[in-house]
């Protein structure tokens, strides 16, 4: 089977930016968007003004804020945010033909259930195909056109590479895995840990504190990967490791961003307040913690976070806490 006709659900910065890729793979794409003014800028403009300005889209590109249009696509990408995807799946269901793949491109767990995406997935759309896009991947950077290197998780290898081989072009490489619960372990985790390198930037804590918390993040984060019952050789890779080190790195990313604000002394609200699109990890940290405690992993940097973001320590309290930790062998 080839695909033809990508429906992208979600249309902020990172679905704005796959559809640009899926149509510059040569496919009609079908972005279905909330927002009626991102469908309306994108009818006459072409270009989502709210979420990915300055970026021109390709013709193959139609917006539409009707679920049902998905009906006609071949392919899904599911781009909500990830507390979203349960009701965004539901609604896309009465759409969805049988056998239509699914792939999923948020990154996050879901609170209260504590479910990954794929389980969230599976509940809602049983016998759908799934698959799990992840990696370092900043959106404006995608869009127009620069080098980028994903992961791509499918359980089924020819269907993970079939739908590979249909969304990529030169400067979009997907890798696939067979591990979906390490692909996404890692795109989850590292959003938690993108806000900890944000506060210590915003403390001045230096260099070397922001390499520390990256590499002992990632351990966090490969563990709590291999008790969900994924591999490590999967988050050492572009989902995992890959995708920590960007968002830890940059002020572009969103979360890093939230981070850089609590640290430099602003509330919470403040440091959200303006932004249009979600930053993942402030939702995520509260369902991360839970669930590591749940299977007895230890994730220091991951409870701090979520501890800063529950208002129930102060920044210099977390920081202390960490530096106070009892010495152990690194491995």
């Amino acid at each position: 089977m080839t695909f033809k006709h990508a429906g992208v659900i979600g249309a902020g910065a990172w679905g704005t930016a796959l559809a640009q890729v899926a149509a510059r793979a040569g496919l009609q794409v079908t972005l279905q968007a909330r927002e009626p003014e991102v469908v309306a800028s994108i009818a006459t403009d072409r270009e989502n003004t709210m979420f990915l300005a300055g970026v021109k889209l390709e013709d193959a590109i139609t917006a539409s804020a009707d679920m049902a249009v998905l009906a006609a696509c071949d392919l899904i990408l599911a781009v909500p945010p990830a507390q979203h995807l349960r009701s965004a799946l539901a609604a896309l269901k009465p759409h969805l033909k049988a056998g239509v793949p699914v792939v999923l491109c948020s990154k996050g767990v879901e609170q209260g259930t504590l479910k990954l995406m794929s389980e969230v997935a599976a509940e809602v759309l049983p016998d759908t195909p799934i698959a799990v896009l992840s990696g370092p991947s900043f959106a404006g950077e995608v869009a127009r056109g620069l080098p980028t290197a994903v992961t791509l998780a499918c359980e089924d290898e020819d269907l993970g590479r079939r739908i590979g081989e249909a969304i990529a072009i030169p400067t979009f490489r997907p890798y696939w895995a067979a591990d979906v619960i390490g692909a996404e372990a890692g795109g989850a985790v590292k959003n938690v840990l993108a806000i900890a390198c944000g506060i210590s930037e915003g403390k001045g804590l230096g260099r070397s504190a922001h390499a520390a918390l990256i590499t002992r993040g990632f351990a966090e984060l490969t563990r709590l990967a291999v008790a969900l019952g994924g591999k490590a050789e999967t988050v050492a890779g572009l989902c995992g490791l890959g995708d920590l080190v960007l968002t830890c790195s940059s002020p572009q990313s969103r979360n890093m961003s939230v981070g850089l604000a609590l640290g430099g002394g602003q509330t919470l609200d403040q440091a959200l307040a303006g932004k249009v699109s979600v930053a993942e990890g402030v939702a995520s940290a509260p369902a991360v913690r839970a669930l590591a405690r749940s299977l007895d992993v230890e994730t220091p940097i991951c409870e701090a976070v979520a501890a800063i973001l529950a208002g129930e320590v102060d920044v210099d309290s977390a920081v202390l806490g960490l530096l106070s930790r009892p010495l152990k062998a690194e491995v």
